[in-house]
């Protein structure tokens, strides 16, 4: 999926920035959160595939809100009413009379306002992970106190953003999540927006609650949340979703604040149902391929050393070294994002001599890279793949060594006879991926 146009949307005297995607019969404005960024979306695969199912079915618009991503930065940090007032501002640019507008977190306030105030211009409202009202009292016993909302506010102050935000209050990723998904998110969040904006965001969402709305909204609705989300607790959500009339509620497994996870197609096919009245067909359309997962060691410290201006230099030399030996070995890159590749290939042998290839001449301009290799069934997504051989090519990656390649057993059986060696390296638990796997170093 080819990267949209930024337009860009007059609010009172804010440009807020939007792209639209896809050309399909229904209309969907997506509000975001606390903070998003429209071109950085495109660095992420989880987004891009989500983002792709949704254009299929809807024209997608979506924006960053006032303060935050592609959109003016005003000295003033807006108001519930004037961020509601963003939605209009984007739907009069587009042409749009009507559409079905869907909020995620913070953003879910602000589809709420919307559909209260204008239901005319409202086909359906869509809600994500959110609250009626977001700090604990007597009479809404979900939420931070305002002691924890404080330690919030203290934690945004000195060390933004910092992973105990990422997994927990702020962003809700969990627990679990991967480091290199937190170090990712935390890149991300910095360049969104600036610690001076989160606070006083954080500040006002404080004092939200649209409780009192909630009964005027007359349109057709949709609450959704994840049962362990640590940011907007599911009897939080069932509660707002009681209050709206006719609304539906849903809920997920899960204990992250996030749409984009694992079981994100089912999310997207209910969203699609509610929009469409029909559940798309289960897709069919998927390939037996051999998969090479890229990243650079220590990267951020790397970069940190040599500097912007250099770095970008060696991240250039990277990427046009990965692409040649990619087409020498007849790879497809199907994403990338940052320092990391993914590749396919449709032969193993071709995908370890590739990642051998690549780990070798890369050392010239003084980085090492991880690589990994696995062969299993894959879902096409447009020009994207998807499914659990992905997963584990991932974490077959993250067991190497800088330097080195690391392959699934499966890809070391299937080139018997090649002349590839392999030292044994172990049966390893890889993380999301059931049983243990025996994984083989590839001598280099």
């Amino acid at each position: 999926m080819l990267r949209p146009k930024t337009s860009y949307a007059l609010s009172g005297d804010v440009n807020i920035a939007y792209q639209v995607i896809g050309d399909g019969p229904h209309d969907l404005v997506m509000a975001p959160g606390t903070m998003s960024h429209l071109d950085l979306d495109w660095e992420n695969p989880t987004r891009v595939a989500l983002n792709q199912k949704l254009s299929e079915y809807c024209r997608v618009i979506r924006f960053d809100k006032r303060g935050t991503g592609l959109s003016d930065r005003p000295l003033k940090v807006a108001t519930l009413e004037e961020r509601t007032d963003d939605i209009r501002a984007v739907l009069d640019a587009v042409g749009l009379e009507k559409a079905h507008i869907f909020g995620g977190s913070e953003g879910g306030s602000m589809a709420c306002m919307f559909a209260a105030t204008y239901p005319n211009r409202t086909l359906s409202l869509i809600v994500w992970g959110a609250q009626a009202k977001w700090i604990r009292s007597e009479d809404h016993p979900w939420g931070q106190t305002p002691e924890e909302h404080e330690d919030m506010l203290r934690m945004i102050q000195e060390s933004w953003p910092s992973e105990e935000y990422i997994r927990g209050p702020g962003a809700g990723f969990g627990q679990d999540a991967d480091p290199a998904v937190i170090e990712a998110v935390g890149r991300y969040m910095q360049a969104a927006a600036s610690p001076s904006v989160v606070l006083a965001y954080e500040r006002m969402n404080a004092e939200i609650d649209t409780r009192g709305i909630l009964p005027f909204i007359h349109v057709p609705t949709l609450v959704m949340n994840r049962e362990g989300d640590p940011v907007a607790h599911v009897e939080a959500a069932r509660d707002m979703a009681s209050r709206i009339p006719g609304a539906i509620f849903k809920a997920y497994p899960g204990n992250t604040h996030t749409m984009a996870s694992g079981d994100s197609d089912e999310v997207v096919n209910d969203l699609i149902e509610f929009i469409t009245g029909e559940r798309p067909a289960p897709s069919s359309d998927r390939i037996l391929a051999s998969v090479l997962f890229l990243d650079i060691a220590s990267s951020t410290e790397r970069a940190a050393a040599l500097g912007d201006s250099t770095w970008k230099q060696v991240m250039n030399s990277y990427y046009a070294i990965v692409r040649k030996e990619l087409q020498r070995f007849r790879g497809h890159e199907t994403n990338t994002a940052g320092d990391g590749f993914l590749a396919t290939f449709d032969g193993p042998a071709r995908a370890v001599r590739c990642g051998l290839a690549i780990a070798s001449a890369v050392k010239t301009l003084g980085i090492d890279v991880r690589a990994g290799v696995h062969t299993g069934e894959c879902e096409v997504m447009g020009d994207n793949v998807g499914g659990i051989a992905i997963h584990i090519g991932a974490r077959v990656m993250a067991t190497a060594e800088p330097g080195s390649v690391m392959a699934s057993s499966t890809v070391k059986d299937l080139v018997s006879g090649s002349g590839i060696e392999f030292i044994d390296a172990g049966r390893h638990e890889l993380k999301g991926v059931p049983d243990k796997w025996h994984l083989y170093c590839v001598r280099g």
